[in-house]
């Protein structure tokens, strides 16, 4: 029966990290002012007939700390990149030259880098409560090891606390990349 609880607490911390990467993940397509392939990479437009994320379309570089060049692979696909960054509203103009699609981004208002950081702790929020869903599903495993037998109550209690103890370390995982991100977008 330990092996099985050792089983549910590994299950348990690697969703919790898959939540904190998830949330990083949002993070990252946040515009902090400053140019970042992380916010148009994952954004799809029609090539070839099907969808495709820009990743795969195109190469993606920042020569200027405001600046990021989009050059496609293929020439053909410049106009279909371009309408799906205009279509992404991100409040981002391309600049098409024929090759490439220059993104100038511009410096964010004092009101709007405060709605953004709301926007992020809304994410950060949502990461928690990933976090809290997967502590509540150990917990029922759990539970239901005990009610099967053959696990004393002590150990379970135990096994509650360690448990408890790893969603605190993920949350402050989330806490300390919201915070980080946070930082970046009031940075002028």
């Amino acid at each position: 029966m330990n092996e099985m609880i050792e089983i549910v607490l590994e299950e348990a911390a690697d969703q919790m990290l898959n939540a904190v990467d998830h949330t990083r993940r949002d993070f990252s397509s946040v515009r902090t002012g400053r140019a970042s392939s992380s916010l148009i990479d994952r954004l799809t437009a029609e090539a070839y007939g099907v969808e495709m994320r820009l990743q795969e379309l195109a190469s993606f570089s920042v020569p200027e700390a405001r600046l990021l060049v989009v050059a496609p692979h293929d020439a053909a696909n410049l106009n279909a990149i371009e309408r799906a960054i205009v279509n992404a509203n991100l409040g981002l103009m391309p600049s098409n030259d024929g090759r490439v699609i220059r993104l100038a981004f511009p410096a964010l208002t004092t009101e709007r880098r405060r709605e953004l950081s709301r926007v992020v702790g809304a994410m950060s929020e949502d990461g928690k409560q990933r976090i809290n869903a997967v502590r509540r599903a150990a917990r029922k495993q759990l539970d239901d090891l005990d009610n099967d037998g053959g696990v004393s109550e002590d150990e379970i209690v135990r096994t509650q606390t360690r448990l408890d103890a790893l969603k605190d370390t993920h949350l402050a995982m989330i806490d300390e990349a919201q915070a980080t991100k946070q930082q970046e977008l009031m940075e002028v």
